[in-house]
């Protein structure tokens, strides 16, 4: 069953943070993740939107363990949380209404 991962954060160093994207794209994709949602200008309708703003979807929790924990994306991952503020990323599955 596929999950999804929803990321927030607001970015507090542009220039720190200029390698994070470029970076990120191809690991994604070696991890099958597919990028549904990616926003830097989210229009808050509710709360205090953040400057950066994505939806992933793997195909299992599994998947998003093994990116997440990958060596090769600690260096990222660092650079990252070097750069930004408020960062929450959460993993989800799809909703399944009750049958019945």
């Amino acid at each position: 069953m596929s999950v999804y991962i929803i990321v927030s954060y607001d970015i507090e160093d542009p220039k720190g943070y200029e390698g994070y994207g470029p970076g990120i794209i191809p690991l994604l994709q070696r991890y099958g993740a597919e990028i549904l949602v990616a926003d830097y200008e989210t229009k808050s309708i509710e709360g205090q939107a953040r400057g950066i703003n994505a939806v992933l979807r793997f195909e299992s929790e599994e998947a998003v363990m093994n990116f997440y924990n990958a060596p090769e994306y600690q260096r990222l991952k660092k650079l990252r949380l070097d750069s930004t503020k408020n960062g929450t990323i959460i993993m989800t599955k799809p909703y399944v209404p009750k049958s019945g």
